[in-house]
């Protein structure tokens, strides 16, 4: 948990919680608007219960569904929280409950490509949007467990959280986990892999 300025305004603490990421999602769907869950709300609705606290909600949508999520949750208190980069955003409100935005663009394919800061695209395949959870009683759309593997520890050292996240996805989906997200013999977490971007989706960074 954490402490963040909202529109320059009081620092509040930070907490999304189920019921918080419920009414969320109900206020996109009644907008139009697709998205996934990612970070570790995105690994929670995958497992179906809720196994730990989460500081945001980390979300990936078509780029061109931006417009109506930025209306629809400006319309009910969340502002542009300073944190963001070039590529995605962050909309916080009042009561601390914080959701990090990562639009990408799809192709005829289904392929969704996501760009990173420093130019490249990074594709996720259709599979990778294939993934379907809970959160409470309520079913969503989030990415699967490969590509959840793929999003964590990316331009940032995985933290006691992300290594715990990854460890119950490879326990419930078999997923093979890279070296940089496997805890080593002693405790001690072996040197991270080079970053994609420090603004790659996901990032389960709280």
């Amino acid at each position: 948990m954490s402490a963040d300025p909202v529109g320059g305004g009081t620092y509040v603490s930070s907490m999304m919680t189920a019921n918080a990421v419920v009414e969320v999602l109900a206020m996109l769907e009644e907008a139009s608007v697709q998205v996934w869950l990612d970070g570790g709300w995105g690994v929670d609705a995958l497992l179906g219960e809720q196994t730990r606290d989460h500081g945001d909600l980390d979300i990936i949508l078509s780029s061109m569904d931006v417009p109506r999520l930025q209306e629809a949750l400006l319309s009910i208190g969340f502002k542009f929280r300073a944190g963001g980069t070039a590529t995605s955003f962050i909309l916080a409100d009042e009561h601390g409950r914080e959701i990090d935005v990562h639009p990408i663009e799809f192709d005829q394919r289904g392929y969704g490509f996501f760009k990173l800061s420093d130019g490249r695209r990074w594709p996720f395949p259709p599979a990778a949007f294939a993934g379907e959870g809970r959160v409470g009683e309520r079913h969503v759309r989030c990415l699967s467990a490969d590509a959840q593997v793929q999003c964590h520890g990316q331009g940032y050292e995985p933290r006691e959280s992300d290594f715990r996240d990854m460890e119950r996805l490879q326990e419930r989906f078999g997923v093979v986990l890279p070296v940089s997200l496997c805890r080593q013999l002693g405790g001690s977490s072996p040197a991270a892999q080079q970053p994609v971007a420090a603004d790659a989706p996901q990032a389960a960074r709280r």
